[in-house]
């Protein structure tokens, strides 16, 4: 069992590492752009607000989030990016704080939730550990986006691992996201850490394989660079095929990167 305490914890660690990316900059380099089309680091933090809203809606009044996957088929491709500029507008020092309030009236709601009992969401209906580490995968890449656009060598630490393994477990929600049929075997994944260790994931006996980095496996699962530009490998059509369309994140299929834009 997931110990959601501990990714909670986790989750609060990542959102003031972001948090801290953005709050000492002056209120013009809130509108430089980052490597997501349209999206300034202000779009950037109202999105993670925006984001937190509606998983709390689906935390605390779940009933009601049939609504919100009504609006957002309504909307189709415009959904997320109609969301994160209703509030990119807003004073930096305005918007920080909504982020702050939404993320931490989340996280309660997401302890008190009732064991045993699913979330609904714009993909799969999942756990509160679950929805905590999607939470945590969105933070970290959305905070690799502004990294990005302002230009910061980001430490990775040791929570990579919750977003590894977010990653391995949406193999199959990838694949049909394409309209295609899952592979029927699972896969090796093996991935060197941070502090050096090897996470592993699937059966050590499996054809098909995936190696490299976990920085670099989790920045393509949440398609914040072109696989070709990671020293992630893949062996087997299969596996080269996944980390083609690999997605963790919920919604439309990703464009990601361009190949060399990292490079």
């Amino acid at each position: 069992m997931a110990d959601l305490d501990a990714i909670l914890g986790d989750l609060d660690a990542e959102s003031q590492e972001v948090d801290a990316m953005v709050a000492g900059l002056p209120d013009a380099a809130w509108a430089t752009a980052t490597p997501a089309d349209g999206w300034t680091v202000a779009h950037q933090i109202a999105h993670l607000a925006w984001t937190d809203e509606k998983a709390l809606i689906s935390a605390t009044t779940p009933g009601e989030f049939g609504e919100e996957l009504k609006r957002a088929l309504l909307a189709g491709e415009r959904y997320v990016d109609e969301g994160a500029a209703e509030h990119a507008g807003d004073p930096p020092g305005a918007l920080l704080a909504r982020w702050r309030e939404r993320r931490d009236q989340l996280r309660g709601a997401l302890a008190a939730f009732p064991a045993g009992e699913k979330l609904p969401w714009y993909g799969p209906a999942m756990s509160p550990a679950s929805m905590a580490t999607a939470r945590m995968m969105e933070t970290w890449a959305h905070g690799q986006d502004i990294a990005d656009a302002l230009g910061l060598d980001r430490r990775q630490s040791a929570r990579l691992w919750h977003i590894a393994r977010f990653g391995v477990r949406t193999r199959d929600f990838a694949f049909q996201l394409h309209s295609l049929a899952p592979p029927a075997e699972p896969f090796r994944v093996e991935l060197t850490a941070p502090d050096g260790d090897t996470w592993t994931f699937g059966p050590g006996d499996a054809t098909q394989r995936v190696t490299g980095s976990a920085t670099g496996f989790c920045h393509i699962v949440t398609q914040r660079r072109h696989p070709g530009d990671t020293d992630v490998e893949a062996e087997g059509a299969d596996a080269r095929e996944w980390l083609r369309i690999a997605q963790a994140f919920a919604g439309q299929p990703g464009q990601g990167r361009r190949e060399g834009q990292f490079a």
